[in-house]
């Protein structure tokens, strides 16, 4: 209630206090005179809003200080008022509380009913709620009469008021639905406050976004919580029931609202797409949290989504055939890709796709609608195209099984809509079709009906069809058996006669042409350009002839020769070394696939232009070629003179547009193949010998010049910064162009990579400032395939441009040092000034990582102070005219530019930091004899690095998190990467070299890693050994490349291996553990590592190399430290070595003469003691042998046999001849056939590896002969043999140990040690050996395998036609055949198991042991019958 004056209650109050001592003798006497003076000049809901406004803790005044309250004084009045009334207090009190909100919403200046408050009602509102809040708290407030009276008010109710009510708990929406007299009312309220919320919110001037966010972020939950109740939920009373329709129904409007916003967007206006776009943050998975039931939330979403698809279904399949490539993903409505992404969220894709079924199943379907959905999960999950695959397969099955239409067409569409998306994504329509119904295993080849089915499908839609679905079906057609071959002659005709209808020549399609995005119709001159190029690139990766142009020579006769060939043959300067072009040239002809007279009449126009070409360079007058390129230069000129004038932007405009005519004329027929080429082919570029045609090369050289006299010339009147876009344009301009592009980057590759060194200051400050732009202008160049020749393991990705000129600068000498470090510096002083008025986030996305980084490694290289805390700034950041002085010292400019804050805080964003990896890669490409740094500076840089930069750094900023065991896995696989990547020939390293300097650093962080502490007794755990772990983690995750390729890949990553585990403290091999009380040696990783990886490395077979072998033994007893008992601890890892890793201890026997002295030295070195046990047995066996075949002495069997065989094996190969050997042979006691068995096996895997391997010194002849002569001796002695070449599992225990002991590569070709020692075998040896047949059949049958594979033998240099491959195989199955009749049935009963894959390999064996086994069978079966 206000005053004269405007003066509120409180402050007369107070005026009164001030003036004179109250009369009043308590607070009760000041009160009851109050309230008679109320009771005649009282206004209720005046007084509601003066109380709500006086409670502000500012306020301090007499009647405080009385001990009145407001909240006591409007009870009491209430209380007063409501008696005389005779209406309960909390009915008075909702009354005049909702009088106040009506009149509070009225006073609004704004002539439409607008969903916010003006601040001046909100103000009002919120003193109204906090007495209300009051009166609640002394329960004098009627909610369900307020919510009641709410709906009774004249005008409709205001949206913030209600959320306001909401937020308080005083009223919640809910409860306020619940007692909405109309349902149909309350939605048609809440719907059109909604909109008109998401309009106003959606408008930039408005300044109350964030709080209409919060509102509809609240009444979202509130829908979701009552509209999407769970089951237990459902039962609950009727109101909550309408609360459920309410909510459910105001979702329904809204959804509706943004689908029809969706369908009118290109005519909408931006403030109504800014409305829908608002509404859908109310589909923000993180919105709901945890206020919402996850199931609740996953129904709202899918019944969501659901709606979605099925919304206004009037679109007819065939206006889906027809329309689908407009609704691909990129095409598709900003808004609906937006909705179903949020949507999606919720779900698995798998879910998604589950739904999506199930939709088309139960529903009519907006087509438009489904199939954007298809393009937005196939292009946003990756793991959606094998979904989709499997989804399609189950359509077609479906709609094979019932001969459903509806599922056919629905597989047809979502295969054609996820094919839009290119194949980046899902596989082109041309090859889901020819993996459909391509083969006889389609659905429709089971039956007549299945294909008359198919057939009939297709024709329905050859009226709705666009041309290249019906190309693929005719060049592609359903796989169909010879006698219904009419039926598929009449559809492929009726697709023809609608092409003829398109004006579509099939005789015209390209070889290449993207079937998998129909577009608009390409002619046959663009499409025959762009299918050259395509065969171009297949040629130069393969070096073969594209399988696509043979097949082309031969079924499209007429496209070949009319258009194909011509492209190919496109007159030219033929260069000096054949490039690709002239290799396909001349593979087609010798593969008859060119016309002799055409191919002459290209030579012949080749040398006429060469001869126009050298006639116009040797006269003075120009020729016409020379005129454009003339004028191009005239235009450059005048481009450069508008800018040093500083002219209006609409000139240089203009002459710009000048400029790129002239370029287009002067490229001339060249500009026709690149506009035919597709834009996102990616650009190679051979950087090891960038071939550029002259004519190009003039042009690139021209512009390039151009650019250069055009920045210096702008640079000597205004900074970067003040310049104008001149610059920008004129890169974008030659972008533009895309014919120019591999010329253009092929000349950047001569200037940075080969000719960087020797450039002048005025070259690279305009090369740094042209990269620059050219990185601006990265989206309109494709990717850079850069082939670095022998320095690249397997092809890499496509580069973006700004990648590729990174990857140019390669710091390797002192001269390239200087170069990189003058370039980047100015690169990055002119992109720090050029864009100095930019956006920090625009900004950052206009600097090329690589630069940054690059920096980061050459200042504090080249710099001491660059790599100390920054104390200060530098006083004057690095000006761009600075570095046009000639006299500049770029360190102390790069140093400059280094303490400039804004370059500091590029260092902080993570997409610029240099990680320790790329720090390392880097540095390893230095050539150490080369390096600008000498030894001492580069091992002081390489210590600051590693201990003060990246060890102690957080792995966000690309360091180590203080790890050392992460610093050693970091630099162990930076330098087997560095090693893979890099062709160090050049710096004098072979391909498998490791970085000695770098390799130093690792020992030291290795030693230093095993200084901690010792695992305490009683902890059983292992130390995990985590250098094992990352290089079994390398060899298991690389599958990429051909299987050749992966192989060879292997072979050297684990002669890598094994150089850098060399190269390591030997100790490292092993770690120790506690068992019981005692500390063990722990040997498990490195035996692991051996027998899955290392041991396949070595070329014996059964060894590993010397050098492993001996760390491992130095590295074992220098570990036994570690242990109690040091012998103990030796003796009882050798021990476990004989069941976990024999060929360890193969190893040892063979390189025992030369491992004995160091060993021996070692420990008396360590310990001063007498050898442990085990050695001492190895040293007695190695000796035993020795004796046996020098003194005649007898030879005890150790046990197990295999290791004295070994060291026998060894002896032998150390005598020469083998007389001896022979000799000793003979003098074998009995109880040595297991020793005379595993001297066999060693025997053969010397003669694989003589084959294999014959600069191992192993003779071929001398090991088949020895092998010969121990096969002979075990047949004297009755001894059975062949169970050496059963597979490891299953054969006796001491072949199993030789077996699993053998390197992969001998065991597969065991089958040639076996036959070649088939002149041996006799037929008793079918009698004696049950199971001879069946091991000779298995090896026949891996023989072949074999040469079917393509493992073919390298020939002896001695006579390349000895031991041919395929006379062994020969040999072996004339062995075969002649010996299967001598065979006893016993062993005919053995090879049923190999039959089948026999009568696959050699079906003429196959036969035989066919009608061999039957008469055995059948003998058996009788003599069963007999006993009955």
């Amino acid at each position: 209630m206000a005053g004269a004056g405007g003066r509120s209650w409180r402050d007369l109050l107070a005026g009164r206090a001030r003036k004179r001592r109250s009369p009043f003798g308590s607070g009760a006497e000041l009160q009851g005179a109050a309230l008679r003076l109320l009771d005649q000049h009282q206004n209720l809901a005046d007084l509601l809003l003066e109380v709500g406004d006086s409670a502000q803790p500012d306020v301090q005044d007499g009647a405080e200080h009385q001990g009145v309250s407001p909240e006591s004084f409007i009870v009491s009045v209430l209380q007063e008022q409501a008696s005389k009334l005779g209406v309960p207090t909390a009915t008075l009190a909702a009354k005049n509380a909702i009088a106040n909100v009506e009149r509070i919403c009225q006073d609004s200046a704004s002539p439409s009913r607008v969903p916010l408050l003006n601040s001046d009602q909100r103000k009002r509102l919120t003193c109204l709620l906090q007495t209300v809040k009051g009166l609640l708290a002394n329960n004098m407030f009627c909610r369900s009469l307020f919510c009641q009276e709410m709906w009774k008010m004249k005008e409709p109710l205001v949206l913030e008021a209600v959320w306001h009510l909401h937020s308080s708990d005083i009223v919640g929406l809910a409860e306020l639905l619940e007692r909405s007299p109309a349902g149909p009312a309350a939605v048609e309220w809440l719907c059109s406050s909604l909109c008109g919320l998401c309009e106003q919110a959606g408008d930039t001037s408005c300044g109350d976004t964030e709080l209409a966010q919060r509102i509809l972020s609240d009444f979202a939950i509130v829908f979701l919580q009552h509209g999407f109740e769970q089951a237990s939920e459902l039962g609950r009373k009727v109101e909550l029931q309408k609360v459920a329709y309410i909510c459910r129904a105001v979702l329904q409007r809204m959804l509706a609202w943004v689908l029809d916003a969706v369908g009118k967007e290109k005519q909408e206006d931006v403030s109504m797409v800014q409305a829908v776009r608002f509404w859908l943050n109310v589909f923000s998975v993180p919105l709901y949290g945890s206020v919402a039931h996850p199931d609740s939330l996953r129904q709202f979403f899918r019944h969501t989504l659901t709606e979605v698809l099925t919304y206004n279904p009037v679109l007819k399949v065939s206006d889906a055939i027809q329309m689908q490539k407009e609704w691909s993903f990129t095409r598709t409505s900003p808004l609906l890709t937006a909705l179903y992404r949020k949507l999606l969220v919720a779900f698995s894709v798998k879910e998604s796709i589950c739904q999506l079924q199930q939709v088309l199943e139960t529903h009519e379907v907006n087509w438009q609608h489904v199939l954007s959905c298809v393009s937005t999960l196939v292009v946003c999950q990756a793991e959606a195209e094998q979904l989709f695959r499997d989804l399609l397969s189950h359509l077609l099955l479906k709609a094979f099984g019932n001969y459903d239409m509806e599922n056919m067409i629905t597989a047809f569409l979502i295969a054609r809509q996820a094919a839009l998306e290119g194949p980046a994504v899902f596989m082109p329509y041309s090859e889901w079709f020819k993996a459909s119904f391509g083969n006889a295993g389609g659905h429709h080849g089971s039956s007549k009906k299945s294909l008359v089915f198919l057939l009939e499908f297709l024709s329905e839609l050859v009226p709705f069809e666009a041309a290249p679905y019906l190309k693929v079906h005719i060049m592609f057609p359903p796989f169909v058996a010879a006698k219904h071959r009419s039926l598929l002659l009449e559809y492929i005709t009726l697709a023809k006669t609608r092409l003829a209808d398109l004006k579509v020549a099939i005789e015209d399609m390209g070889l290449y042409e993207d079937l998998s995005a129909p577009e608009e119709a390409v002619q046959p001159q663009a499409q025959a350009l762009r299918d050259v190029e395509k065969a171009l690139q297949i040629f130069e990766n393969t070096r073969k002839i594209p399988t696509s142009v043979i097949e082309a020579s031969i079924f499209r006769r007429p496209y070949y020769t009319s258009w194909f060939l011509p492209a190919l043959l496109r007159p030219r300067v033929l260069p000096k070394t054949p490039d690709g072009r002239m290799a396909l040239i001349d593979s087609l002809k010798r593969a008859d696939k060119i016309p002799s007279n055409l191919y002459f009449t290209y030579l012949q126009a080749c040398h006429a232009m060469k001869e126009k070409v050298l006639q116009g360079d040797s006269t003075a007058e120009p020729s016409h070629s020379k005129e454009p390129l003339e004028q191009l230069k005239a235009e450059l000129a005048e481009l450069r003179t508008l800018v040093v004038e500083q002219a209006q932007g609409e000139e240089v405009a203009a002459q710009l547009a000048e400029v790129s005519a002239r370029l287009g004329a002067v490229l001339g027929a060249s500009s026709q193949e690149g506009e035919a080429a597709p834009t996102c082919s990616p650009v190679r570029v051979a950087v090891a010998a960038p071939g550029l045609a002259p004519c190009h090369r003039s042009v690139v050289d021209l512009l390039l010049t151009s650019f250069c006299q055009t920045l210096l010339a702008a640079s000597s009147f205004n900074p970067p910064d003040r310049q104008g876009p001149c610059l920008s344009l004129l890169v974008k301009m030659m972008c533009g162009h895309r014919n120019l592009l591999p010329a253009l980057l092929g000349r950047l590759c001569q200037l940075i990579y080969h000719q960087g060194p020797s450039l002048g200051a005025a070259h690279i400050l305009g090369l740094a400032a042209f990269v620059i732009h050219l990185s601006e202008c990265r989206a309109l160049i494709p990717g850079v395939e850069a082939d670095f020749g022998a320095s690249q393991a397997v092809p890499g990705k496509a580069l973006s441009v700004s990648e590729y000129w990174s990857s140019l600068l390669v710091c390797r000498t002192q001269e390239s040092f200087a170069f990189c470090l003058r370039l980047c510096t100015a690169a990055a002083a002119y992109l720090m000034c050029k864009f100095s008025s930019c956006s920090h986030e625009d900004f950052c996305a206009l600097i090329p990582p690589g630069l940054i980084k690059k920096l980061q490694h050459l200042v504090p290289r080249l710099s001491l102070e660059a790599r100390g805390v920054l104390c200060e700034e530098a006083k004057g950041a690095l000006s761009w005219s600075s570095l046009c002085c000639p006299s500049l010292n770029y360190r102390r400019a790069s140093l400059c530019l280094w303490r400039q804050a804004g370059f500091q805080e590029l260092l902080k964003e993570k997409a610029f930091q240099l990680s320790f990896r790329e720090w390392l890669l880097m540095e390893l490409e230095v050539c150490p004899e080369q390096d600008i740094l000498s030894a001492s500076e580069r091992q002081d840089f390489h210590y600051w690095a590693i201990y003060q930069r990246y060890l102690p750094a957080p792995s966000a900023a690309g360091g180590c998190d203080g790890g050392l065991e992460k610093a050693c896995g970091v630099i162990l696989n930076a330098i087997l990467d560095s090693s893979q990547r890099l062709d160090l020939g050049a710096c004098g390293h072979s391909k498998t070299s490791v970085s000695p300097e770098i390799l130093c650093r690792l020992q030291e962080l290795v030693l230093e890693l095993r200084c901690r502490p010792k695992l305490l007794p009683g902890c059983s755990a292992a130390q995990r050994h985590f250098l094992f772990e990352i290089l079994q983690g390398r060899l298991t995750g690389s599958q990429q490349g051909s299987a050749l390729g992966q192989q060879l890949w292997r072979q050297q990553e684990l002669l890598l291996h094994r150089r850098i585990l060399v190269g390591l403290p030997a100790s490292t091999l092993i770690t120790t553990c506690w068992k019981g009380n005692k500390a063990v040696l722990d040997c498990d990783s490195f035996f692991c590592f051996v027998n899955s990886e290392l041991k396949n490395a070595s070329s014996r077979g059964y060894a590993l190399s010397y050098d492993i072998t001996a760390h491992f033994f130095r590295g074992l007893l220098s570990a036994s430290l570690d242990c109690e008992d040091a012998a103990g601890g030796v003796n009882e890892a050798l021990a476990t070595c004989q069941t976990q890793c024999p060929v360890v201890l193969l190893s040892a026997a063979l390189w025992w003469p030369r491992l004995e002295p160091v060993l021996c030295s070692q420990w008396k070195r360590l310990f001063g003691a007498p050898l442990p046990e085990e050695l001492d047995r190895l040293r007695g066996w190695h000796g035993s042998g020795t004796r046996f075949l020098c003194s005649g002495a007898a030879l005890p069997v150790s046990d197990p046999p295999w290791l004295s065989a070994a060291f026998l094996h060894g002896a032998i190969l150390q005598q020469s001849p083998r007389g001896r050997g022979t000799e000793a042979l003979q003098r074998l006691g009995t109880g040595t056939e297991q020793l005379l068995v595993a001297l066999l096996f060693f025997s053969l895997l010397d003669l694989i590896s003589a084959r294999i391997a014959p600069k191992e010194g192993v003779d071929f002849q001398t090991s088949l002969g020895w092998s010969l002569q121990i096969l002979q001796c075990l047949e004297g002695r009755g001894t059975s043999w062949p169970l050496l070449f059963q597979s490891a599992e299953g054969g006796p225990g001491g072949c199993r140990v030789l077996r699993s002991a053998a390197s992969q590569r001998h065991t597969r070709l065991l089958p040639l040690a076996f036959y070649s020692l088939s002149p041996s075998f006799h037929q008793e040896l079918l009698q004696q050996e049950p199971t001879f047949l069946s091991v000779a059949l298995h090896m026949y049958i891996q023989l072949l395998q074999l040469f079917v594979e393509g493992q073919v033998l390298p020939q002896p240099d001695q006579d390349p036609t000895e031991h041919d491959p395929l006379e062994l195989i020969s040999a072996a199955r004339q062995f075969l055949l002649g010996a299967i009749p001598h065979c006893p049935a016993q062993s005919l009963g053995n090879i049923q198991p190999l039959l089948s894959t026999c009568e696959e390999l050699d079906p003429e064996l196959g036969a035989t042991l066919v009608h061999f086994s039957r008469p055995a069978v059948d003998v058996e079966l009788e003599e069963e019958l007999e006993l009955f």
